[in-house]
């Protein structure tokens, strides 16, 4: 199974919109690691967002890119200060069924991957960046690894 982790784009200041879209960078970040994800052949079956804004619109950015309609899906416990325990139970249902992305927010994706990966929700192993991809790949429930990471400006 691959999990595909994606920080958000960047959003335009709280004081100019309170709901915090994409900006017109953010927007083009997330493309450039969408066309990036295209080319390699992985894209997941399914993708999971928190309901902000910013999220959501990466999100469908991100499938639009890939031409895969209807696999975005805005599921509760990905904002940014959520416990990573619900959200793990429900990976691991899908366990060996499909590819997953979920695209969300600092600091619940550092907590996410580091529980994967070290099994300390506490322990952030990997540095996000806004609009980039990480892709964790597992044989098994218990063995992850970091296969890899693109950040815009490496696209």
């Amino acid at each position: 199974m691959k999990l595909f982790l994606v920080q958000h784009g960047e959003a335009i200041s709280k004081d100019v919109d309170p709901n915090r879209p994409l900006s017109q960078k953010g927007k083009e970040d997330v493309e450039k690691s969408a066309v990036f994800l295209k080319r390699t052949d992985q894209a997941p079956n399914l993708i999971w967002h928190s309901s902000k804004t910013r999220a959501i619109e990466s999100a469908q950015i991100i499938e639009k890119i890939l031409g895969k309609k209807g696999i975005c899906t805005e599921k509760e416990g990905l904002d940014p200060n959520d416990s990573v325990i619900n959200i793990t139970k429900k990976i691991n249902e899908l366990f060996g069924e499909e590819d997953l992305m979920i695209v969300g927010h600092l600091p619940f994706l550092a907590k996410l991957s580091g529980f994967f990966l070290t099994n300390e929700e506490n322990l952030a192993c990997i540095r996000f960046a806004q609009g980039g991809i990480c892709c964790l790949e597992a044989g098994s429930l218990e063995e992850w690894q970091l296969k890899w990471m693109v950040t815009p400006e490496l696209t």
